[in-house]
């Protein structure tokens, strides 16, 4: 249920924008490649980047004295200070593609708080934040990709874990991987993400109780579309939804799976852990 106190908490953050400027490098893509286990071969000036590498632009650039216990920004800023819930996890989003970014490309990406809701959860109250951004090419009026990304803030109560939801085992398509503790630290270090949860791990067990390091939920929905891109070579992605529904830990084999598109070409995609719960959903528009 949403609950109005919230959004008149936060009103004067509704609203609020944000623009910052970057450029899609060699470099950048090759290290993206490499922690997909792809050949981080030098791609020609020019060349299309991969579905979500944007991910890898546009980096937080908040000073060490500026962070968090957890390793976030302090709150405030930009974003709502949310004080009195103190985790934050990426939840899911939803993304539009128009025209491919390439190498060598000046990117600008507008930002803008479009809601911020709180609801009751089983473990008390979570306020979702939702951002829209806008990427354009450097003096370009047409975006080319608008993204709604969606946080949510919880309490500082321990994880819990619960009766997690089966995930479908019949799939055209299904691959699967161990997470580590180094492919975790890796993407950290290549979208210059200090969250401890995904790294530290005295910090995520004692503190915030989970029973191993958090692979991140962007990490598993690149790790979808790659499966899409891997047996769908010959279709552009036109859109892309995601939506986090349990945590997957280091250490433990995780899978995704996929369908092949349907007529109009949409495709079902979603992720499990090792004991088949349900970690993530998707659907893939193809063009």
């Amino acid at each position: 249920m949403s609950l109005d106190r919230s959004e008149n908490r936060f009103a004067d953050w509704i609203g609020r924008v944000e623009e910052c400027r970057d450029v899609v490098s060699v470099e950048r893509l090759r290290r993206f490649s490499a922690i997909f286990d792809e050949d981080p071969a030098i791609p020609d000036f020019g060349n299309t980047a991969p579905p979500l590498s944007h991910w890898t632009l546009f980096l937080p650039t908040a000073r060490q004295s500026e962070l968090g216990e957890d390793g976030h920004a302090k709150r405030g800023g930009f974003l709502p200070p949310v004080n009195h819930l103190p985790r934050r996890m990426w939840a899911g989003g939803r993304i539009d593609f128009f025209s491919p970014l390439r190498v060598g490309m000046s990117v600008v990406r507008h930002s803008e708080i479009m809601s911020v809701k709180e609801r009751d959860g089983s473990l008390g109250p979570l306020i979702f934040v939702t951002l829209r951004h806008e990427i354009r090419e450097e003096g370009g009026s047409e975006p080319l990709l608008v993204e709604d990304h969606d946080i949510v803030y919880r309490g500082a109560e321990a994880f819990a874990a619960k009766r997690l939801t089966p995930a479908e085992t019949k799939a055209d398509w299904e691959s699967s991987i161990v997470p580590d503790e180094t492919l975790l630290f890796r993407y950290s270090a290549l979208t210059f993400n200090g969250h401890r949860i995904h790294y530290d791990r005295r910090y995520v067990t004692t503190v915030e109780g989970y029973p191993g390091l958090v692979v991140h939920g962007p990490l598993i929905a690149t790790l979808l579309v790659n499966l899409l891109r891997a047996n769908s070579s010959n279709s552009a992605l036109k859109a892309f939804s995601f939506r986090a529904v349990s945590p997957v830990f280091d250490g433990a084999r995780m899978f995704v799976r996929g369908t092949v598109p349907d007529a109009e070409g949409r495709a079902k995609l979603w992720a499990a852990n090792a004991e088949n719960g349900l970690a993530m959903q998707a659907e893939a528009q193809l063009a």
